[in-house]
């Protein structure tokens, strides 16, 4: 049996700490670096950069990384498999190849693999019958004009780079915890139908595909972390059975714990059956233990065989979007608001409806604040049209008009006006789509269609048994006791919460319904919200389905990623029992 890989991130994002590769590198031993570069977000910004250079269509950061690393990745052995290829895997493979060639490393075998775009087969495969229904709405694509169309591939296309001696696979858009999986079914030499195995790999994978979110980053309870300045980032040693220890570099700042941990785990997930091309990991039978010395274990972990369908993110041009943000300070707040946009919208010969969408919300300051900027609110308006003119220059000169015209003490605050794309989830039948893995000027081709293989129905794990303390109770902000995590799932987002205590897990179970959290949130009450249990982890997940609209870049939403969801949750008071507490 083979010792445990140890599997090391980099990269949480496109833009992430550049230093990161060389830190990992240099900061204790490491078989394989990985990174994350690819969020349905940079999917869009990458297009973007291909359409005005052919050539580009990747993430330069992570070739900067290599020309600091590859050298004693080389002599330490130190595998690098990433996604960093983006839309043009080709031309990142071939950038990195001139690095090693320029540093006398032209014995690095690099390879690349594509297969996951699938924008130029659209007619064909529209023709073939595939109506590509959006994930969320169940709206058949239509004409809609595509400008990227990547399905999510698994991890059997970097088994067979490294089975063929690759030192560096760069893919395309694989999943984010594919890189890590990869490896892991490599050095273990797991079967396809491993799947217990598998999915712990994959929770791994999820775990440190973020980076430091894993080690202390984002983390609600950040006051209790040390090194906040500049945390290490993760690494995952995976077993032969798939259980796995996440930890870092000694020495380095951050925090790896069950709460980072945790945090992690829930950090944009849906059902508990969390679905991957080579596996669904089932996170309701994780169990977590910590090790102490910034060491947890993930063990436990069950899986079932693959879904028959890929995930595909597509994003198509929208039209174009203006946030145009104006001041209003000192009294009658509300009545302000309402003047300006009176006097705006009668502006247009339609008013508010002659643009496609439009978005308006009244940001209040602070009623008590100690001097005359902490008391400013703001007035947010976004319009949204496919008339780039009515949108944007038509829109800002009717704005600016009223700039001397309207309520006292009017100005204009920072904002933007830009073309935006729209996010549409959706599937293709995996026996549709081939992984392309080109090394040695050889092309190997692999079928995604799933290893049908039976197996038993799994059960979720069981948590703690036991019931609320009752008692007296004490009005607190419900971040005193609990724990949460939120971000985007295309046009959807979750929130993810959890007790850091069996008890108050037992008080979080019965307490936090959908009925209770619409009571408590206003985007629970005009959003369709579905709650999950993951027991194993005292954790409960939300997902509000559509509250991002149509994705990220689309979206008229202040907080676009629903990042900070979960810490507004954290702040609304409730009657929690005192003796949770103490």
């Amino acid at each position: 049996m083979a010792d445990p890989i140890r599997i090391a991130n980099c990269s949480g994002f496109y833009g992430d700490r550049l230093s990161a590769a060389r830190e990992m590198v240099e900061g204790g031993p490491i078989d394989v670096l990985t990174g994350d570069w690819l969020a349905e977000l940079t999917m869009l910004i990458l297009a973007k950069n291909r359409m005005k250079d052919i050539s580009t269509g990747y993430a330069k950061t992570f070739v900067k990384q290599m020309e600091e690393v590859m050298g004693q990745c080389a002599v330490k052995g130190i595998k690098v498999v990433t996604n960093a290829g983006g839309l043009n895997p080709k031309g990142c493979a071939a950038a990195v190849r001139a690095i090693a060639d320029a540093q006398g490393l032209s014995n690095v075998k690099i390879a690349w693999i594509d297969g996951d775009d699938l924008l130029g087969r659209m007619p064909d495969l529209q023709a073939a019958g595939h109506e590509f229904r959006n994930i969320d709405t169940g709206e058949a694509l239509g004409k809609r004009q595509m400008v990227t169309a990547n399905a999510y591939l698994g991890g059997w296309g970097i088994v067979e780079a490294l089975n063929r001696g690759a030192d560096i696979v760069i893919t395309g858009r694989t999943t984010d915890a594919a890189v890590v999986c990869g490896p892991a079914a490599w050095h273990h030499g797991w079967a396809r139908d491993n799947y217990d195995a598998l999915a712990g790999a994959i929770v791994a994978g999820h775990v440190i595909e973020c980076g430091a979110q894993a080690t202390g980053g984002n983390y609600c309870f950040f006051r209790e972390v040390s090194g906040m300045d500049h945390p290490g980032f993760p690494i995952a040693e995976i077993a032969a059975d798939g259980s796995s220890v996440i930890t870092k570099h000694a020495g380095t700042g951050g925090q790896v714990s069950t709460g980072t941990v945790t945090a992690q785990l829930l950090y944009e997930i849906g059902e508990p059956a969390y679905k991957n091309p080579d596996v669904i990991s089932r996170f309701d039978t994780i169990e977590l233990e910590d090790l102490g010395n910034d060491r947890v274990l993930i063990s436990g972990v069950r899986g079932e065989a693959p879904p028959q369908d890929l995930k595909v993110s597509m994003n198509y041009a929208g039209g174009w979007r203006t946030v145009y943000n104006m001041a209003l300070t000192g009294l009658d707040i509300q009545a302000k608001a309402d003047c300006y946009l009176d006097a705006l919208w009668k502006k247009f010969p339609n008013g508010r409806d002659s643009f496609a969408e439009t978005h308006v919300e009244l940001i209040r300051g602070c009623e008590s604040a100690a001097n005359n900027e902490e008391h400013t609110s703001t007035l947010r308006i976004v319009v949204k049209d496919s008339d780039a003119k009515l949108a944007s220059g038509d829109f800002f000169k009717k704005a600016v008009e009223l700039g001397i015209a309207n309520y006292p003490g009017l100005y204009g605050l920072p904002g933007s006006s830009q073309m935006y794309g729209v996010c549409w989830p959706t599937l293709v039948p995996a026996a549709e789509v081939t992984q392309r893995v080109h090394i040695d000027d050889e092309l190997i081709e692999l079928n995604c269609a799933p290893v049908e293989t039976p197996h038993q129905p799994i059960e979720s794990t069981p948590g703690p048994q036991g019931a609320a303390p009752a008692g007296t109770t004490t009005r607190a902000p419900l971040g005193r006791l609990l724990g949460a995590r939120s971000g985007d799932k295309a046009g959807s987002a979750n929130l993810g919460v959890w007790a850091r205590s069996d008890a108050a897990w037992h008080w979080l179970r019965s307490f936090l319904t959908v009925e209770r959290l619409a009571e408590l949130m206003p985007e629970a009450r005009d959003h369709t919200v579905k709650r999950y249990e993951l027991a194993s982890i005292r954790s409960l997940n939300f997902v509000f389905e559509r509250l991002l609209g149509e994705g990220v870049a689309a979206s008229a939403r202040l907080d676009a990623q629903a990042k900070s969801l979960g810490e507004y949750l954290r702040v609304i008071e409730v009657d929690i029992p005192s003796a949770l507490l103490e």
